[in-house]
């Protein structure tokens, strides 16, 4: 099982991290080892002193895929969830200028929170989900997927190049402005067209 992640897919996070505009999707990967299910805490690691929260609407593959067209990218998933990708930003910030890779940043255990995934029958038919994150009962982040950069539907047909994708296959796609810092103690909820979807506790 792979997880695919897309970088600077909305314009406005994009400016706040003082980053181009991408011209085609961003993409790194992280291990099935970060995957943090089941509302379970999330562990702040020793390694960083700055965990940033990016909350992300997820796609899970359905079907065996290589070389899919845009137009047939609907086939291939019918559920989507909601997760965090937590980035090591002072890990980060430092591999960015050093021009190495980011998988330390990025890729570490339970790095990948996840929700249970719901089926798209359930969410509005346009494709249009708000979703937010609130932080201890305050709001920390909104973002709608209308606003992405490039739609669920080329980011699989443009993945799908590159990587032969498989049934369970996740895909973050990445996440608005208003990112920022998690502390030990704050409890993380997150909402997909208005139902909580997940809620757990830094530790």
């Amino acid at each position: 099982m792979k997880i695919m992640c897309i970088g600077r897919n909305y314009a406005d996070h994009a400016k706040e991290l003082n980053n181009a505009i991408p011209n085609e999707p961003v993409f790194f990967l992280k291990p099935d080892t970060a995957l943090l299910t089941r509302n379970k805490p999330f562990f702040y690691p020793d390694f960083s002193k700055e965990i940033h929260f990016e909350t992300e609407v997820v796609v899970k593959i359905k079907r065996l895929g290589k070389n899919i067209e845009e137009r047939f990218a609907h086939k291939y998933y019918d559920e989507v969830g909601l997760g965090i990708d937590f980035t090591a930003r002072d890990l980060q910030r430092t591999c960015k200028q050093k021009g190495l890779p980011w998988e330390k940043a990025k890729a570490f255990d339970n790095s990948a929170a996840i929700s249970e995934f719901v089926p798209l029958s359930s969410l509005p038919d346009s494709g249009h989900w708000d979703f937010h994150l609130d932080i201890n009962g305050e709001r920390k982040q909104t973002g709608n997927t209308r606003d992405m950069l490039f739609s669920i539907h080329r980011v699989i047909a443009y993945l799908s190049q590159f990587f032969t994708l498989r049934t369970g296959d996740l895909i973050y796609t990445g996440t608005p402005a208003g990112v920022g810092p998690v502390q030990i103690g704050d409890y993380l909820e997150g909402y997909l067209e208005g139902e909580q979807r997940f809620a757990f506790r830094i530790k």
